[in-house]
């Protein structure tokens, strides 16, 4: 973490506690399969679940940090929004604005999710002193492009991240039974959307499901 991120949530958490109680980085898919109006459904779906009543009052609960990332094909990674307190309904209606509007990083390219994780890895790195780092990776595809995503999961397992997935099922594609067989963590969960316009559902029910306690 830098030492901005850190003077800044050593401001807001009491003297003796740790920041946060989960660091949670979004790992948004923004490959060539997904459209425009697709990429839409995801950042106003994402933001949606941010606006949830209920969901805001379990961040505000359980000191949660957030950071969302894009990614695509090889050397296509970028964070759109850096760590943020949830410390305030103020500070999460600020996230979800942030979310709905935020541009697309990348156009086309393969998904690469094992270079995903390698800048996910990266990202929670800088991430405050939490007692759970939690990775969420969004996709509606297989890795076809990029390498070593075993190796990147691994990285990520033995560091003590969580893994978990949501899983954007499409015609013709078992993405759920891929991110459980070879993405996400042995103490992580996929939850599945049927569909881009099931993004938001799936979204605010995964994130209540992985706050309300350490998810199995």
């Amino acid at each position: 973490m830098s030492g901005r991120l850190a003077f800044f949530f050593a401001l807001i958490f009491p003297q003796g506690a740790l920041p946060c109680e989960t660091a949670l980085l979004l790992a948004m898919d923004v490959s060539g399969s997904v459209d425009a109006s697709e990429y839409h459904l995801q950042t106003a779906g994402l933001a949606a679940a941010l606006r949830d009543d209920a969901l805001r009052d379990l961040m505000l609960h359980r000191r949660v940090a957030v950071s969302v990332m894009q990614w695509s094909g090889p050397g296509q990674q970028r964070v759109m929004i850096d760590w943020t307190a949830a410390e305030s309904a103020a500070a999460i209606a600020d996230l979800a604005t942030k979310a709905a509007a935020m541009p697309r990083a990348f156009e086309g390219g393969g998904t690469a999710i094992g270079e995903a994780l390698f800048a996910a890895a990266a990202q929670i790195e800088r991430a405050p002193p939490c007692r759970y780092q939690v990775v969420d990776v969004s996709g509606d595809g297989d890795e076809n492009a990029g390498s070593h995503l075993s190796l990147a999961r691994q990285r990520l397992e033995r560091s003590g991240v969580q893994i978990n997935g949501l899983a954007i099922e499409q015609i013709g594609r078992a993405v759920s039974g891929y991110y459980r067989a070879r993405v996400i963590t042995r103490d992580g969960f996929v939850e599945t959307a049927a569909g881009h316009t099931d993004f938001a559902r799936a979204m605010r029910r995964k994130l209540l499901r992985e706050l309300t306690k350490p998810a199995t």
